[in-house]
Formats: C-alpha cells, sequence, structure tokens
C-alpha cells in the first residue's frame, strides 16, 4: 500500500512528473526566446507562476456550473498522470502494464482534450465556448493520425502493450528505423494535442481571449497549466518508447539517463516547430490532418505490415 502511495504520488508518480513538467516549460520558453533572439525567463518562472496562480482568490462566473468548473482541471491532471504509469521510462517495463495499456494510454491522453471542452462549455461564456468546439474539433482531426501512427509498431511488434513493444525492439535493435516516418507524423499530431502553434487556435488570444480558459483563474486555472505541462512530458515519453525504443538493455540509470535525452529531443524539436511556423485556421489544420497527415501514417501502417511478413 505505501509502496503503491509513494509509485503514485512521489516518482514516477505526481512529484517527478511535476518536476520534469516544470522543467520542461522553462526549457520550451527559454528556448523558444533565444530562437527569437530575446532572453527568455529564469529557471524558477514556471514554479513561480504557479505558485502565484495558486495564491490567487478565483471567481466562479454565475451562470457556470460550479461542480463541473471545480472538477475538470482535477481530472485533468489525475488522466495524465495515470498514463504515465504504463509508460517504460527505466528499462523494457512499466511500473504497471497489461497486454492492451498502449491503448489506455491513449485513451488516458484524450481526457485532458475533453475536460478542455467540458470546462469551456460550462463556463457559459461566448469566448470558452469557442475555445471549447475548437478543441474537441481538433481531436477529431489530430486523434487519427496519431493512433494509426502509433499502432504501426505495434503492429510491427505483435502486441498492444507498450513495455512487450520496447522489449521486442530491444531484441530487434534497428527495427525502429522503419517507424521514421511515424515519428514525424507522431509529432505533429503531439503539437495538436497540446495545442501549440501552429495548431493553438483553440486558445488564440488575438482572437478568442484564452479560448476555453477564458473564465478561468486562481488555483483552477493552476490546475491547468499544471495538467498541460505535465502532458507535454507525458506525451514526449510515449513517442520515445514507442518510437525511440534503443539502448534499452543497459545499466538501468543509464536507460534512465537516456530516457530523459530522448524526451528532451522530443520537447526541442516540438519547440522549433512552433518558432518556425505561424497558426493555422481551424479549417486549414483539420484539412492537413485529413489529407496529409491521415494518409501518411496509413502508409506507415501498410509499411510495417508489409516488413513484418517480410521478416516472419
Amino acid at each position: 500500500m505505501l509502496s503503491a502511495l509513494f509509485n503514485i504520488l512521489i516518482f514516477p508518480g505526481l512529484f517527478f512528473l511535476s518536476f520534469l513538467g516544470t522543467t520542461a516549460e522553462y526549457i520550451d520558453r527559454k528556448l523558444y526566446a533565444r530562437f527569437q533572439n530575446r532572453v527568455g525567463p529564469p529557471w524558477f518562472q514556471p514554479v513561480a507562476d504557479l505558485i502565484k496562480l495558486f495564491a490567487k482568490s478565483e471567481v466562479i462566473p454565475e451562470e457556470a456550473d460550479p461542480v463541473m468548473f471545480r472538477v475538470v482541471p482535477l481530472v485533468a491532471l489525475a488522466a495524465t498522470v495515470t498514463a504515465f504509469l504504463y509508460i517504460p521510462i527505466w528499462g523494457t517495463e512499466a511500473l504497471y502494464y497489461f497486454k492492451g495499456d498502449l491503448i489506455v494510454i491513449i485513451y488516458l491522453l484524450t481526457l485532458p482534450t475533453f475536460t478542455f471542452f467540458l470546462g469551456g462549455w460550462y463556463s457559459r461564456s461566448l469566448y470558452a465556448t469557442i475555445g471549447a468546439i475548437r478543441s474537441v474539433t481538433q481531436l477529431f482531426a489530430y486523434e487519427i493520425p496519431l493512433l494509426l501512427a502509433v499502432l504501426a509498431p505495434a503492429l510491427l511488434a505483435n502486441t498492444w502493450s507498450l513495455s512487450e513493444m520496447t522489449e521486442y525492439y530491444t531484441v530487434h535493435p534497428w527495427y525502429w528505423l522503419f517507424n521514421l516516418v511515424g515519428f514525424g507524423v507522431a509529432l505533429i499530431a503531439l503539437l495538436g494535442k497540446l495545442e501549440r502553434v501552429p495548431f493553438d487556435s483553440p486558445e488564440a488570444e488575438t482572437e478568442i481571449v484564452a479560448g476555453s480558459f477564458t473564465e478561468y483563474s486562481g488555483r483552477f486555472l493552476g490546475w491547468f497549466r499544471w495538467a498541460i505541462d505535465v502532458e507535454a512530458v507525458v506525451g514526449a515519453s510515449l513517442l520515445a518508447a514507442v518510437f525511440l525504443p534503443f539502448g534499452l538493455s543497459l545499466w538501468p540509470p543509464l536507460v534512465f539517463g537516456l530516457y530523459l535525452l530522448k524526451i528532451l529531443f522530443i520537447l526541442c524539436l516540438l519547440t522549433l516547430a512552433r518558432t518556425v511556423m505561424a497558426r493555422l485556421r481551424i479549417d486549414q489544420m483539420i484539412d492537413f490532418c485529413w489529407r496529409i497527415l491521415a494518409p501518411v501514417a496509413f502508409f506507415q501502417l501498410i509499411f510495417d505490415l508489409i516488413i513484418k511478413e517480410l521478416i516472419l
């Protein structure tokens, strides 16, 4: 019982993820600033921002649903932390795993977007409602390419378990190279899931103030920001486990260090992408996902099926 609580609340659970999340936010903001020839924030800025939010009083609109308004930020954070427990970070096995855990991880990572929708919808605000609709509309655009991209390596490994996938690619160390196209698709889809430029239309501050979060303040906004930071780390960890499953047979501390380098690499790619791109309209984003991203992901799926037949 105490061991399970430690794993959920301390390592590799909430505390560890929160540390990684705030560190990832700092790296993202610092790199983003340096790419634009600016100094950027100090190292403690993400933590200071959260402390400031939690210290402020929150205001709940009169027409908002008070229960949903309070609950959905906590659901977003809980879902991302739970998903992380099924991702291997110091070897080929996650802390908790079972045969279909890959599907469960993808499902859990869709819940934050639904909480953004519910939070905006039950705020009863015009801007929040528009942001909520945009969030759930984007979900149906990027989720299919992301699912196809992640399932392709799973089909090659002949398993729906992320831990069993990493074991397979440890035995066949060069097979991960077959999935580089899928890695590119998943990386772009992760940008959409995190609602970052160029897919940040749900929270377009120059158009709809703050989208779903327009009416949120104080600790409730802090929970959402906390969940988004954690989701970035969990999404990067999923991509690292699925598409970069090398070096997992080393000494566990080295594997853990390599894991940190992998997610740092992925987060840097996300920052570079949002630096060099401009915001797409919601219709352009949907058109791009269905016309380009989904067919490319489907090609990766067919390619892996062909490779599977050839090597067997």
